[in-house]
């Protein structure tokens, strides 16, 4: 306290000869349709990302609630980065990660610009080479997973494949519900459609309510059966319509935890299960499955 250096107490320890030094961060900025510049940070390993438009390339967006996406290191995500991936999230207009304004920008009548955000994202990625559109997932939960049914509904083209965890997929529907105990509350983040406005703004972008007859990504969707949040049926209504009007033979998979809640199963290895099967999707659509992942050079260097 005195001097006001820095001082490391302690390092969680990973495994599989891991070295930060392996790793580079980045930030980028994207622009948005109006002019305004989101900001991007992504991680790759080092000589594994080619840069060159060809690596598999996973974007993560929330852009509600006044919650900022900020980025931290995550050890389950290493499963994917060390096998040539590169992990990315949009801090779009609707989360707080600019400030209250960023927040503001971002819900009511102007909940578009956090799908246009995203979309701005995902154009820039791919034009600076980090990705392409046939190596481009996406993943949201939740107010993040209407965001995944939003853009995909927009921009099918841009994307590969789709994680949609617990998404609310049919917003207008549920917030016309008052007996739903939620419903009222979240009027403060969405608006409500009893006004004429509000209902017709909301339904241009509502996921379920937008689908329509054309090609579309390889889809995952999950739900929980006790989920108090986002019921089951509202993914389970999304998937129906998607099998009725897609018309691609893309990947459709819609998978219900019957003992789980809003915030996926309960206890550590089931939830490390559950990110097991999410990211064999993702390696299964990018035609990785047999591609192992590279050890860190620590464990390199001991062997030697």
């Amino acid at each position: 306290m005195d001097t006001g250096k820095r001082a490391l107490k302690k390092v969680q320890p990973i495994l599989g000869g891991f070295n930060k030094e392996d790793y580079v961060t980045e930030r980028l900025w994207a622009t948005a349709p109006d002019g305004v510049q989101v900001p991007i940070s992504l991680v790759y390993r080092k000589g594994m990302a080619k840069l060159d438009g060809s690596d598999p390339l996973l974007l993560h967006g929330y852009g509600s609630y006044e919650m900022p996406y900020d980025p931290g290191f995550n050890r389950d995500q290493l499963s994917l980065v060390d096998r040539g991936w590169t992990v990315a999230i949009a801090h779009i207009r609707g989360g707080g990660d600019m400030g209250r304004m960023w927040y503001e920008d971002g819900k009511y009548l102007k909940k578009k610009n956090t799908f246009l955000d995203f979309v701005a994202c995902a154009e820039h990625l791919i034009k600076e080479k980090y990705t392409s559109p046939a190596h481009m997932a996406i993943e949201g939960r939740s107010a993040g997973g209407l965001l995944m049914g939003a853009v995909t509904n927009m921009r099918p083209d841009l994307f590969n494949a789709v994680v949609m965890g617990v998404p609310f997929v049919d917003c207008l529907t549920t917030m016309l519900d008052e007996t739903i105990p939620l419903t009222t509350i979240e009027w403060e983040e969405w608006g409500n459609p009893q006004k004429p406005d509000y209902y017709k703004y909301m339904k241009s972008y509502s996921p379920l309510d937008n689908v329509k007859a054309q090609d579309y990504p390889n889809i995952l969707v999950t739900a929980g059966l006790h989920d108090p949040r986002v019921g089951y049926w509202e993914p389970a209504k999304l998937v129906a319509k998607l099998r009725e009007l897609k018309t691609d033979n893309h990947l459709l998979l819609f998978k219900c935890e019957m003992g789980a809640g809003h915030f996926s199963v309960t206890g550590r290895f089931e939830r490390l299960k559950e990110k097991a099967f999410e990211y064999g999707f993702l390696l299964k659509t990018a035609g990785m499955l047999n591609t192992k992942a590279r050890p860190g050079t620590a464990a390199v260097s001991k062997a030697v």
